[in-house]
């Protein structure tokens, strides 16, 4: 059976890209990410978001990378994933700043969000399943 497509959330990749050990969860989605190895989607506003968080000051110090390589690792983002066209969600976040993650998820039935939020991941939406990264990494089989 196919997995469902998968939406990962700002902090996902933000953790991915500062973790300093390759067996963490949000490493073990970022690299393959960055690779293709597996399908996951997004829209032009979660790249902004993407890039707008990892060119944040501070923390822009934590994982050292210039804004010429932070565009490079969201050009890798954005080649091996699935650009959607949001579409209104039947219900709101609980946070209105993730209204794009809700739209996203609404735009592609079955897909997974994943996320690290515990704002979310207390009250996911009735239209769509939620994981941590740990259980997505470890139910996707990603290593």
């Amino acid at each position: 059976m196919a997995r469902p497509p998968a939406v990962i959330d700002t902090n996902v990749v933000v953790s991915g890209l500062l973790t300093g050990e390759p067996t963490a969860p949000t490493c073990r989605i970022l690299n393959p990410m960055l690779t293709g190895r597996f399908f996951y989607l997004l829209t032009e506003d979660l790249l902004a978001e993407y890039r707008r968080v990892l060119l944040r000051p501070r923390i822009q110090v934590l994982h050292g990378l210039s804004g010429d390589e932070v565009d490079t690792v969201l050009l890798d983002i954005a080649a091996n994933g699935g650009l959607r066209t949001p579409v209104p969600a039947p219900e709101p976040p609980p946070d209105p700043g993730d209204q794009h993650l809700w739209d996203l998820l609404a735009a592609e039935p079955g897909a997974v969000l994943v996320t690290g939020d515990g704002k979310l991941l207390e009250r996911p939406p009735a239209f769509a399943r939620l994981l941590t990264p740990a259980a997505f990494a470890r139910l996707w089989g990603i290593a």
